[in-house]
C-alpha cells in the first residue's frame, strides 16, 4: 500500500519539474491508482488528493479546475477495469481513452467557463481545434507515465523481498 502511495505521489509531483504542456504522469496516476487500489474509495481518494496537493503547490486553481477534476475522477474509474486483468494492450489502449477522456473534458470547461471562446458551436469546435497541440503531449505523456508507473509497478512485485529475505 505505502509502494502504491508513494508513486502516486511521486507522479503528482513530477509536475514540478520542467515539461512540454501537458506531458505529465497525471492522468497515468489516475488510471494507475484506479488499477492498483483494492479499495475504490481509496482508489479515487489517493490520485485526487495527490493532485490537489500538486495544485496546491503550482497555484493550479482555476475557473476549468472542476472539469480537470471531473476527467481525473473519469479516469480513475477506468483504471478500475484493469483490476482484474493488466495486459499492455488494455493499459495503453486505456491511456490513449484516458488522454481523450482529459482533452474532451478538460477543453469544454475552457469552452464554457472562461469565455475566451463564442458560446457557441463553432466557438466549441475552435476551443477543441485550438487545444490539439497540446493533447499530442497529453497522449505521449500518459503512455510514457503508463508505462513507467504500471510496468515500475509490477517490475517491484516481481523483484521484491519477501518477509523470509528471498526474491519474490
Amino acid at each position: 500500500m505505502m509502494t502504491l502511495i508513494v508513486m502516486v505521489l511521486g507522479a503528482a509531483f513530477s509536475r514540478m519539474i520542467p515539461h512540454p504542456w501537458n506531458f505529465t504522469a497525471i492522468g497515468a496516476m489516475a488510471l494507475f491508482g484506479g488499477a492498483y487500489f483494492s479499495d475504490k474509495r481509496l482508489s479515487m481518494a489517493v490520485p485526487l488528493a495527490a493532485l490537489m496537493l500538486s495544485d496546491l503547490f503550482l497555484g493550479g486553481f482555476h475557473s476549468t479546475t472542476f472539469f480537470v477534476y471531473a476527467a481525473f475522477a473519469l479516469i480513475v474509474m477506468m483504471g478500475w477495469y484493469l483490476t482484474e486483468k493488466k495486459s499492455v494492450a488494455r493499459i495503453g489502449g486505456l491511456s490513449l481513452v484516458a488522454s481523450s477522456v482529459f482533452f474532451l473534458i478538460s477543453n469544454l470547461g475552457v469552452w464554457i467557463m472562461d469565455g475566451m471562446y463564442a458560446p457557441t458551436f463553432k466557438g466549441l469546435v475552435e476551443c477543441y481545434v485550438a487545444a490539439i497541440p497540446f493533447f499530442g503531449y497529453q497522449v505521449a505523456g500518459d503512455l510514457f507515465f503508463s508505462a513507467v508507473m504500471f510496468g515500475g509497478y509490477e517490475l517491484v512485485k516481481k523483484y521484491a523481498f519477501s518477509p523470509a529475505g528471498k526474491l519474490a
